[in-house]
């Protein structure tokens, strides 16, 4: 199971949020804990590096944030990041410093590591995406199953339960998904791993692969011979 724990996936020296994923061993964890995390982590930010610009919503001075953008709290809006036009966010969400929150995109419930990029169209609810990892226009997060059970994450055959309706995917540090893919409920990708477009992905994509579709996925060495 190591493959998918929070060490495998994340280096949280990329994160304001490294303190909410003590104690924890999956990512998974941390998602029924994000919005009061956010609420007292915001009372401790310096003023004059943050503005507190609604009920629990905190902005960085330095981020560029659209006048047409919507932000619910709790929310925490990183140093440099940008969030672009009509943009949803609608609370439990923090955006790491110098990530893009991009045009009509929504976020629900979610931490976004430094420097990620959503940037066109995308849904991302009840997820965590490492640092640099980026989602290519259109590609979502479906975090609902369809009989609307209980989400177990498929790891080659061994099924661990969550506990939890809602689980999104959780994309490992540098993770590329390609435009019009859909992660299904419980996703979890390696870091460095690439996933073709229109993808439709469940269960774990192991790291430095690439996923070309559900019964191809190489080894990215591999496919460099």
């Amino acid at each position: 199971m190591s493959n998918i724990t929070i060490d495998n996936l994340f280096d949280l020296s990329n994160t304001i949020a490294a303190p909410v994923f003590e104690g924890c061993e999956y990512p998974w964890e941390v998602l029924p804990k994000i919005g009061e995390f956010i609420v007292k982590l915001g009372e401790t930010l310096p003023e004059d590096e943050y503005e507190k610009a609604g009920e629990n919503v905190w902005i960085a001075r330095t981020a560029k944030v659209f006048p047409s953008a919507y932000i619910n709290g709790p929310c925490i809006i990183g140093k440099n990041a940008e969030v672009r036009h009509c943009a949803f966010i609608r609370g439990n969400a923090i955006v790491g410093e110098g990530a893009v929150v991009g045009n009509s995109t929504e976020l629900k419930n979610v931490i976004l590591f430094n420097k990620v990029q959503v940037p066109h169209y995308n849904y991302v609810g009840d997820s965590v995406l490492g640092f640099k990892a980026h989602m290519g226009a259109g590609s979502i997060t479906s975090n609902v199953k369809s009989d609307k059970k209980l989400v177990v994450i498929n790891n080659q055959g061994v099924k661990i339960e969550t506990g939890l309706k809602k689980v999104g995917a959780f994309l490992g540090d540098n993770v590329e998904v390609g435009c019009g893919s859909v992660l299904n409920p419980g996703t979890v990708v390696g870091r460095e791993s690439n996933i073709y477009p229109l993808s439709s992905v469940r269960g774990v994509v192991p790291e430095k692969s690439i996923y070309k579709c559900k019964t191809e996925v190489v080894n990215k060495l591999d496919d460099e011979i």
